[in-house]
């Protein structure tokens, strides 16, 4: 497993994101989100030459994700010969691009040239909006034309993705790529451990006895949750709490609630898990390396690496996909991974090419390829059933379902507030860590933890 880094240990990250606060990053003073409407910025002229930078950390990461992004590029600029794109991934060294996300634009921007337009996640929201400024679409384009993309002109977004972008009634991010928890499983090994492949595991409790019978009759390892480590991040931690009945944050944004009841029985019934040998103790990329190479039954797992499943599996094991475990008795409330995109730039001809560029990427014939060649959820759920578009895909890929029926009962993955957003959701995942994986007592842990990042939270 990765380090982790306590909240103590990130006080000097937490005050240099409160100075560049103070400063306004771009050179905007404010941290209030931008209220005063604007003139639609002009549509490009046919001739007119211009270059936008697009930072996305799907460039950072191998195999389908880049050839995937790289071709769809290629395709915009032919279609728009006037706009040039430079794309690159985050600037940094993490492991996973995704982590450099944020002090990637943070960095370009305090030397004064950020990208135009940036995926971002939905955990970061709050703080691309409020601190790296991100320009408001309906201002930007005009809320018609905002509506008219989410609208068509193939096919809708699904009314559970259109509003995952947007704050204090505007929409900031074009909702671009994301799944809900999705359980992976090895029918293979189901097979050869005696239990029914046809009947995967629908509560949690069902999952450790359908885990234990795995190791038993195969050596195995038997499942795992991308849930609960600091690599995680938060957004399917808040699923499985969600689905307990519990929230890490209270709905007025104002108090933690991760060391609360539901989410002390989420922890603890993970911990239960590996003391009886259930769920092995690795960390997120060993985890989802050793699912792909058979080694272990089932992992509760975003889309984003089904394209790598398939690929793994192919010829010499079964893989399959069911919906999210759920606790008994209780209904399952699944929460979104991914990003939106979102325009950055204050020049008027880049922000209309920065649109252009998001309204391609986020159109039916995008997203025919990213869902088609990595695994991403079609946010036009419409193309699943259309003969022109990703029906026959579909039909012959079963392991969409779980993540489409999902859709019906999401519900947004929650952004920490404020400036110290990171190190709140850090600190949270890292006492989720050391309680499962390290057999600290689930209660006494989080609640230390939320007693020291309740002290990160904004004031007033």
């Amino acid at each position: 497993m990765r380090a982790r880094r306590t909240l103590s240990g990130l006080a000097a990250v937490a005050v240099l994101a409160l100075t560049t606060s103070a400063c306004g990053i771009g050179g905007l003073g404010s941290t209030d989100t931008q209220t005063t409407a604007a003139a639609p910025v002009p549509e490009l002229r046919p001739d007119q030459q211009v270059q936008i930078v697009f930072e996305s950390y799907n460039f950072g990461q191998a195999g389908a994700w880049t050839d995937t992004f790289n071709a769809l590029i290629d395709e915009f600029q032919r279609q728009h010969p006037n706009i040039k794109v430079t794309a690159q991934k985050p600037q940094g060294n993490s492991p996973n691009p995704v982590s450099d996300t944020v002090s990637s634009v943070q960095n370009q921007m305090m030397a004064g040239h950020a990208p135009d337009v940036a995926q971002l996640g939905f955990s970061e929201l709050d703080f691309t909006i409020n601190q790296l400024r991100a320009k408001p679409l309906d201002d930007l384009v005009g809320r018609e034309a905002v509506h008219a993309n989410f609208d068509g002109p193939r096919h809708p977004f699904h009314e559970s993705a259109r509003d995952l972008g947007d704050w204090n009634g505007k929409t900031y991010g074009v909702p671009f790529v994301f799944s809900t928890p999705v359980l992976y499983y090895n029918a293979s090994l189901f097979q050869q451990a005696g239990l029914d492949p046809a009947k995967p595991p629908a509560t949690w409790a069902e999952v450790e006895k359908a885990a234990l019978a795995i190791k038993a009759a195969t050596g195995k390892n038997g499942a795992y949750s991308d849930c609960l480590t600091e690599a995680s991040k938060d957004w399917c931690y808040q699923a499985m709490v969600r689905s307990n009945g519990g929230r890490v944050l209270s709905e007025d944004r104002k108090r933690l609630a991760f060391a609360e009841q539901p989410a002390v029985e989420v922890v603890t019934m993970a911990q239960q898990m590996v003391k009886s040998g259930a769920t092995p103790v690795l960390g997120q990329r060993q985890a989802y390396e050793g699912f792909g190479r058979g080694e272990m039954g089932m992992i509760l797992e975003s889309s984003s690496l089904q394209g790598n499943f398939e690929k793994a599996a192919k010829g010499k094991w079964d893989l399959r996909a069911a919906p999210m475990p759920a606790f008994d008795g209780k209904a399952t409330v699944p929460t979104n991974s991914g990003a939106s995109l979102f325009v950055l730039s204050d020049d008027p001809a880049k922000q209309r090419a920065s649109w252009e560029l998001i309204k391609f990427l986020t159109s039916a014939d995008a997203y025919e390829m990213i869902s088609s060649k990595i695994g991403y959820l079609p946010l036009r759920t419409g193309l699943l059933n259309d003969p022109e578009g990703l029906k026959t895909w579909a039909d012959q890929n079963p392991l969409m379902q779980p993540n489409v029926e999902q859709l019906a009962r999401l519900e947004p993955w929650v952004s920490m507030p404020g400036v110290n957003y990171q190190q709140i959701r850090d600190g949270m995942m890292a006492a989720v860590e050391k309680s499962v994986y390290q057999g600290a007592d689930p209660q006494a842990t989080l609640r230390a933890a939320q007693d020291q990042a309740s002290s990160l939270l904004p004031k007033g």
